[in-house]
């Protein structure tokens, strides 16, 4: 199970004034929620945010919450973040806490290890359709990443969600006859070949043309010999 620590202050009113109020000082409005426990209405240091959320796994890292003023942090799950959709920075962030001994839901990275023998040694290209999957546990069962040896795989085989070895108390969400990944043959791009399209009639066409062109031709042939008799 991996973990991290996050300071945060509470803050007593919400809204896009409070907001905005916050983020000019470099902070980035929060809230608390979970099971048995009221929202709390926090904010946290937008650098410190942005630098633990680019160094963790976001999805399925325990954040030590150190809320000012309380005497234990909470243990919680980063629920949702919201960015601006086109400057860089954070708006506001959503975390879950957690409790011992009561499941939570969410997803863990899987992770391909090694290069498969049908990209080796047949010119495959291996495809991850799954890369995150998603799973049920208690917080103490929260594995950092699932890990799949694609080694072996050949061109066409494939690995499923049955394949992932899980630990005891650790529930998959999703059919275990999912693909996870699997090893394509290369898709080759044909040449498309120029075509004459045909047209109606095309056959008198071209005869009407080779009678033309047959004329033209013993016309001039004449006319240079009657030139030769003036001479």
């Amino acid at each position: 199970m991996a973990k991290a620590t996050l300071n945060a202050k509470t803050r007593d009113n919400s809204g896009k004034g409070v907001a905005r109020t916050l983020r000019r000082e470099g902070r980035v409005p929060a809230v608390l929620y979970g099971r048995e426990l009221e929202s709390i209405h926090l904010s946290v240091d937008a650098h410190e945010a942005e630098k633990l959320f680019h160094s963790i796994s976001v999805d399925n890292t325990i954040v030590d919450l150190a809320v000012e003023g309380e005497k234990k942090p909470y243990q919680t799950l980063v629920r949702e973040i919201q960015t601006h959709p086109w400057r860089n920075g954070l708006l506001h962030v959503d975390f879950l806490r957690v409790q011992e001994g009561v499941a939570v839901d969410l997803e863990v990275p899987v992770r391909l290890i090694g290069v498969p023998a049908g990209v080796r040694l047949g010119g495959g290209v291996l495809e991850q359709m799954i890369h995150d999957l998603p799973i049920r546990c208690i917080p103490s069962k929260i594995p950092e990443s699932f890990e799949l040896d694609v080694s072996p795989l050949e061109l066409n085989g494939s690995l499923h969600v049955s394949d992932i070895v899980l630990a005891e108390g650790v529930e998959v969400r999703i059919a275990p006859d999912r693909t996870v990944c699997s090893v394509a043959i290369p898709r080759i791009v044909e040449e498309v070949v120029a075509t004459v399209p045909v047209l109606e009639g095309g056959e008198a066409a071209a005869g009407a043309a080779g009678a033309e062109g047959a004329a033209g031709a013993e016309g001039a042939a004449a006319a240079e010999g009657g030139d030769k008799k003036d001479k």
